[in-house]
């Protein structure tokens, strides 16, 4: 199975009332009820910028721990500046709703064994792409100021490489969450203006190869996003793993060259969707594609650091909304989850969405992964 393509240009070029504009929103949303992603077409976004944000994130992530570890926040929760290897844990480790996930899929389909493994070998940073609120928030500590690289070399092409890719990804990922709101049968701009004054994080993650590049290696174990919509660019280095909903099937994830970007639904918005769209379960690993890929650039850019980098974009709504099921969207939910068990396909287990802001989400979220206190 391949994940849907949705084309944005089409939407962006049309009337929102145009016939095959409303028929590709409900193409959106239905990839996202289906698979909880999709890929996105946006001719807007080159692989050109993509590569040179990819440079520079190897380049940072090359330098000494000595010069990273200056970079780090932990007293916020790392949610800006930089999360070193080894620090954060994947919830399903011990999370028992999400084991029970994992024991109902086939054993050919399931994830590599998170059941003794340590925090993720994976670095991260977090560069804040948000709009300041016009009033005090609930959650400053979600709200913090940038970390900007001490590195000269570094520090001279970091804020406008970061802003440039990190803007044309919050466009892109904007205009699908109005298409999804219009397949769903919202207003376009509901979403949006939710997330308004989210704490969206262009969050680069970064795997060294050379210490953690064997086969079956865990980078990022089985999990979901705890945000509401997450958007990348192509890695230079295979291994990311999907689930989609209706089958439980595990899907290697392939973008296509060219402008082309995956999305997957996070927390967020299954929460508000009320379980209709559920966060998708993923992970990335070390395997065969991916040992391809490394033999490829050891032979052909021998110069370049041996570092996987993920060009990730985590857009979130406002920390201070109040996240709660939308009705219409629960009785769709509801529908769904019943013809599903009618049919005797895989089902996961129902949720329970209690009223809270976002922040509290967030912050609850945080302490699964041991991020915060």
């Amino acid at each position: 199975m391949d994940l849907p393509i949705i084309d944005l240009d089409l939407f962006l070029g049309q009337s929102e009332d145009d016939p095959a504009v409303q028929k590709e929103c409900r193409k959106a949303a239905d990839a996202l009820i289906t698979f909880g992603a999709l890929i996105l077409r946006d001719s807007r976004n080159s692989e050109s910028n993509d590569s040179t944000f990819l440079d520079l994130l190897e380049d940072y992530f090359a330098q000494p721990q000595s010069d990273i570890q200056r970079d780090e926040r932990p007293d916020l929760s790392y949610q800006v500046g930089v999360t070193l290897e080894n620090t954060e844990k994947p919830k399903c480790a011990v999370d028992e709703s999400c084991l029970r996930i994992i024991e109902l899929l086939e054993p050919s389909q399931r994830p590599l064994d998170i059941g003794a493994h340590s925090p993720d070998p994976k670095c991260r940073f977090f560069w804040k792409m948000s709009q300041k609120p016009p009033y005090d928030t609930q959650f400053p500590g979600l709200n913090a100021a940038n970390v900007v690289p001490q590195n000269e070399h570094i520090k001279a092409r970091w804020s406008p490489t970061m802003e440039s890719w990190g803007n044309s990804m919050k466009q892109s990922v904007e205009n699908l969450a109005d298409m999804v709101c219009i397949g769903l049968g919202l207003p376009s701009d509901t979403f949006r203006d939710a997330g308004k004054y989210g704490p969206h994080l262009l969050a680069p993650t970064a795997s060294d190869l050379v210490k953690f590049g064997q086969k079956d290696t865990i980078l990022a174990g089985f999990h979901t996003d705890l945000n509401f919509l997450t958007i990348h660019g192509r890695s230079r280095y295979p291994g990311l793993n999907i689930w989609a909903r209706n089958t439980g099937k595990r899907l290697p994830v392939k973008i296509p060259p060219g402008n082309h970007l995956l999305v997957q639904a996070g927390k967020q918005l299954e929460h508000i969707t009320g379980g209709l769209i559920k966060a998708g379960y993923h992970e990335v690993v070390v395997n065969d594609q991916t040992l391809d890929v490394i033999a490829k650039r050891k032979a052909q850019n021998p110069e370049r650091p041996l570092i996987r980098i993920s060009s990730t974009f985590f857009w979130h709504l406002s920390s201070d909304y109040d996240l709660v099921p939308l009705p219409s969207l629960v009785d769709r939910a509801d529908a769904l989850r019943a013809a599903e068990i009618q049919l005797g396909g895989y089902v996961m287990e129902k949720s329970v969405y209690q009223p809270m802001k976002v922040g509290k989400q967030v912050q609850n979220e945080l302490k699964h992964i041991a991020l915060m206190a």
